[in-house]
């Protein structure tokens, strides 16, 4: 249940890890699609101006051909006409639909003008002042027409008569560019949006891989070293080397780690024995010896309770080396649990002068080893009554779930820190001993603060049946441990 939890975790952080502006797959997809929205920016100008100037083109020479032949039919037409009537006449003999044209002399009087003009043009004067500037091949927009300008010199039998000025209307093409080029832009657009879908689920492809590495190595346990292996399919030949110097890593670690193992285990059994005979010696020392002075007493008092206490670190040592490697066998049967805790209650109230308060409603069975049971239960109980005051009671709570038992260790002591309350069962772990103001009487183990491996064996114990234990607590109100057991 708990490697389920852990999987489901891993996911929900790879899927947040998909918007995370710091991943991999979020800085490429942003890269690619820039370089990409770049280079479709580029195209879509480079068109949205050759088209341009393609339709400039087109219009410029036609209105160049018209101008081409203007002088020579003002020329002829002021053979058998007047000048201005000439001029007039070669104006609606070269005029084709939308060319606007007009001519001025010298003094910027005007000679002579398209027939239409007025009726087809409202914004006369703003033509005109358009068509007085250094004109470029380009499109002039006046009113709401644009235009493409031409200006040349109208000249008679040497006589310079003035300007011509041309203004062809390309409203109607100007329209039909805007028009395409709002569709390139929006083609562009949805190419992008699409490109850049299409590259991200790409990459997320690419990278599936090292998701899967990830989600692997952050389920593996001390305990799977040994046999814990990354195997990965159809993942590039890069990812793939990358997963076995991973595995040869887990190998190495494995070795280790049952190095570590095997060295606690030893040194604890062989510390044991030389130091269990130390005790019996000072023990009986203490008995026998009945001329001892105040100060030899104490100082073998304190030796044997020493040598008591490393005892018992050491068995712990030896009890969590034991667990490590598979050795512990639980002996798991139904046992009635309302029996097992008035037992436990018993015995806390009469070693640690401390009341005991236990409810339990009705009774309930689960499936448990009752020896190791026993221990946690104890081993909970003394940890509530070393971080709690001397008149503050213990309250053991007995209830059910429709699979679960629960057993609810309660103080009303200093609590525990947030910080703190995910790492207490790791093995050393202890919180900030100033929490510890009221030291069981008369335990120079409790006093001291202890090793950090009463939880630990607690958790050990309690995942070896089947179970799973968790606390709960507040600064200044007190902790909850709830202990949860497979029902009977």
């Amino acid at each position: 249940m708990q490697l389920i939890r852990q999987i489901q975790e891993k996911i929900r952080q790879l899927r947040r890890n998909h918007l995370d502006p710091s991943s991999l797959q979020f800085r490429l997809t942003i890269e690619i699609a820039a370089l990409s929205i770049l280079g479709l920016s580029s195209v879509a100008i480079w068109t949205s101006w050759k088209m341009q100037q393609i339709l400039i083109a087109t219009h410029t020479q036609n209105v160049e051909y018209i101008a081409s032949r203007f002088p020579r039919d003002v020329q002829l037409y002021s053979e058998m006409l007047p000048i201005e009537a000439g001029l007039q006449k070669t104006i609606n003999n070269v005029s084709v639909p939308g060319l606007l044209i007009w001519v001025k002399n010298p003094d910027g009087k005007l000679l002579a003008q398209s027939a239409d003009f007025n009726s087809i043009f409202t914004a006369k004067a703003e033509l005109m002042s358009l068509a007085e500037m250094p004109l470029q091949p380009q499109v002039y927009r006046a009113g709401d027409r644009y235009l493409v300008l031409y200006q040349g010199t109208v000249a008679v039998k040497g006589t310079r008569l003035g300007k011509v000025y041309m203004a062809q209307d390309i409203t109607a093409g100007q329209h039909e560019l805007m028009t395409a080029i709002q569709s390139l832009a929006l083609v562009c657009t949805i190419s992008t949006v699409v490109m850049m879908i299409a590259i991200s689920l790409r990459i997320r492809r690419a990278l599936q891989p090292l998701h899967e590495m990830s989600q692997m190595a952050g389920i593996i346990s001390a305990e799977d070293l040994g046999e814990a292996k990354l195997q990965l399919r159809h993942a590039p030949s890069e990812v793939k080397e990358l997963a076995n110097t991973f595995n040869m890593m887990l190998s190495r670690l494995s070795e280790s780690w049952e190095q570590q193992r095997q060295f606690v285990s030893n040194v604890s059994h062989e510390l044991r024995t030389p130091l269990t005979v130390v005790s019996g010696y000072l023990q009986s020392l203490l008995r026998r010896s009945n001329n001892l002075t105040d100060y030899q007493r104490e100082a073998l008092e304190t030796a044997s309770s020493e040598a008591d206490r490393t005892i018992h670190l050491l068995q712990d040592l030896l009890d969590l080396a034991r667990a490590d490697s598979g050795y512990v066998q639980f002996n798991l049967e139904s046992i009635t649990l309302n029996d097992l805790l008035i037992e436990v209650a018993e015995m806390s109230e009469k070693f640690s002068s401390r009341a005991i308060i236990l409810n339990a409603e009705r009774s309930i069975k689960a499936i448990a080893d009752r020896s190791r049971l026993k221990r946690i239960l104890i081993n909970l109980i003394d940890n509530a009554v070393k971080y709690s005051e001397p008149d503050q009671p213990i309250t053991l709570t007995l209830e059910q779930t429709d699979q679960q038992a629960l057993i609810q260790v309660h103080d009303r002591g200093v609590g525990i820190p947030l910080h703190d309350q995910t790492r207490i069962f790791e093995r050393f772990y202890r919180v900030d001993e100033s929490r510890a103001r009221f030291p069981l009487r008369g335990s120079v183990e409790q006093s001291s603060g202890g090793y950090g491996l009463g939880l630990a064996i607690v958790k050990t114990l309690v995942e070896g049946m089947n179970g799973s234990i968790h606390v709960r607590s507040k600064l200044g109100e007190g902790s909850t441990f709830t202990v949860a057991l497979p029902r009977s």
